[in-house]
């Protein structure tokens, strides 16, 4: 598969992007190598080669869900800029 000038110049309109005459050529030329690399890509056979998500194998690493010493309130908030009624404040982001 090969993808023309034009089809370039288009995808970059519906894009908002100006491409000038040589910018147009050097990514017709670049979209063209990737696609002639997918086209590779489609030909190996896949037909045996079970579908996964993951690349490699995972497994979840849990632990113990234990109490434990949790830090002083008033320490916590000796640094802060701005507290009130031993809470951190913070500038209001959400209308």
């Amino acid at each position: 598969m090969s993808i023309t000038k034009q089809e370039v110049q288009y995808v970059a309109k519906l894009a908002r992007l100006y491409l000038d005459d040589d910018q147009a050529e050097v990514f017709t030329e670049q979209l063209d190598q990737i696609l002639g690399y997918i086209d590779q890509l489609n030909e190996i056979d896949v037909q045996n080669v079970a579908a996964t998500s993951q690349s490699i194998a995972t497994e979840n690493v849990l632990r113990d869900d234990v109490v434990d010493n949790t830090y002083d309130r008033e320490l916590s908030l000796s640094n802060a800029p701005l507290k009130e009624d031993g809470f951190f404040k913070v500038p209001k982001v959400i209308e």
